[in-house]
């Protein structure tokens, strides 16, 4: 969320996006350094836009839902594959995924949006 933290993830790899949200605090660097880099664009389309619409545009969130899905396999599948040669695990987590596809379906309400009679 600081400049030592962009810094460090782009001397590990150069051409990563950073996508962590700068604080509510933080201002734009100095521009006498050089052009923006990824922090200042940031805050920069935060203070334009919101934050809001920076997460929508830079998939911040994403992994939040990957977690949540992740924790439903295990919940309802299991912590562990049964199988033990990598085909029948790739099997079993395939037919994990159905399943679990399946009870969610079952818990969606299918909605329609309502028509508004014109008076």
């Amino acid at each position: 969320d600081g400049k030592p933290t962009y810094q460090t993830v782009l001397q590990h790899s150069a051409t990563a996006n950073v996508v962590i949200p700068p604080r509510s605090t933080a201002v734009e660097s100095n521009g006498d350094t050089g052009p923006p880099d990824q922090r200042d664009k940031h805050i920069a389309a935060i203070a334009k836009d919101g934050r809001l619409q920076w997460q929508a545009a830079t998939g911040y969130g994403k992994r939040a839902l990957i977690e949540t899905a992740i924790g439903r396999y295990k919940g309802l599948i299991g912590r562990r594959v049964r199988a033990r040669s990598f085909a029948t695990q790739q099997t079993e987590v395939a037919i994990g995924c159905i399943v679990l596809n399946r009870m969610l379906a079952c818990g969606h309400p299918e909605s329609v949006r309502r028509q508004v009679r014109q008076a």
